[in-house]
């Protein structure tokens, strides 16, 4: 069996649009100085909140709102908890994600087997059926296009606004960016509800159109490898596009080296998108990747210190 590349092409922009939804919402919470390691779990509390509601309603872009609005809500629990009470974000975020991951599961106990509603066709209609590239330019569905102008969207926002650079500068020295009169918790705060509103959209789009349909654990490490990306791709948004298309490429890839009957295991296959990941990781460490990380990520926060 011969791979196309112009369906290889369009699949791997498909499976790398909810990782990189994650990806670049964890990328402006990490540059505002916040690490959130649970954007696994409010990936799949938007998976489940975006397919109920759809399912619910009939309306696919209802379900998406609603998918962004459970990812925002529990992200603004982990905002609350890291930034009004101090708690410990590594724990928080862990923490969170065995919470989404339980709720999910028994929200959507009703819902396996069940159909979304279809998100419809191509958003350009006529042009992506223009030879080659009508698919690869045309071809998709609006949330695709969404997600590249989010990247370009938080790439202008991040170095062309003020708003911009004040979170840059509280990601990178909370207290001097406080002493100058910056709402630090603000900032971060409002950072941390986009990156989960973000992560939201990114669950959604996994059970609306990426599979589409109900079934626990479906995100299967999705919002660990939108944190992977953030750091290979250097906190830079146009980089976390290349590192979504990279590992969407490589899960596209095993799939069809398996339908091609490839003499190849289907687990070494399966496990290739995450080794890859693992392996990019260790490069960018290897040559002093994480000296580029924001000073101040990670670190608790209080104005009475």
């Amino acid at each position: 069996m011969i791979i196309d590349p112009v369906l290889l092409t369009v699949s791997l922009v498909v499976a790398a649009t909810p990782i990189l939804l994650a990806a670049i919402g964890e990328l402006v919470v990490e540059r505002a100085g916040v690490l959130n390691l649970g954007v696994e779990g409010m990936m799949i509390v938007g998976a489940i909140t975006g397919f109920a509601t759809a399912v619910q309603t009939g309306s696919p872009v209802l379900g998406f709102v609603a998918a962004a609005a459970g990812g925002a809500a529990l992200s603004l629990v982990f905002a609350g908890l890291t930034q009004g009470l101090l708690s410990n974000q590594v724990a928080t975020g862990l923490a969170l994600t065995l919470f989404g991951i339980g709720f999910s599961a028994l929200i959507g106990q009703s819902y396996s087997g069940v159909r979304p509603p279809s998100i419809g066709g191509p958003l350009f209609g006529p042009l992506a059926g223009l030879p080659v590239i009508g698919p690869v330019l045309f071809g998709y569905d609006w949330v695709v296009y969404l997600a590249l102008l989010l990247v370009l969207g938080t790439g202008l926002f991040l170095a062309r606004t003020r708003a911009g650079l004040i979170l840059r500068a509280v990601g990178e020295n909370a207290e001097a960016a406080h002493a100058l009169g910056y709402p630090v918790v603000r900032v971060r705060t409002l950072a941390i509800a986009f990156g989960g509103a973000c992560a939201g959209l990114g669950g959604g789009y996994l059970s609306l159109v990426r599979v589409p349909q109900w079934t626990d654990g479906m995100t299967a490490g999705a919002g660990w490898i939108a944190l992977a990306i953030v750091v290979f791709a250097s906190w830079r948004p146009g980089r976390a596009l290349f590192g979504a298309w990279l590992f969407g490429g490589i899960s596209v890839l095993q799939l069809r080296l398996q339908a091609a009957g490839i003499a190849i295991p289907a687990q070494y296959l399966a496990m290739a998108p995450y080794l890859a990941t693992i392996l990019a990781l260790v490069i960018l460490s290897w040559k002093g990747g994480r000296g580029l990380a924001p000073a101040a990520l990670g670190k608790p926060f209080h104005a009475a210190r």
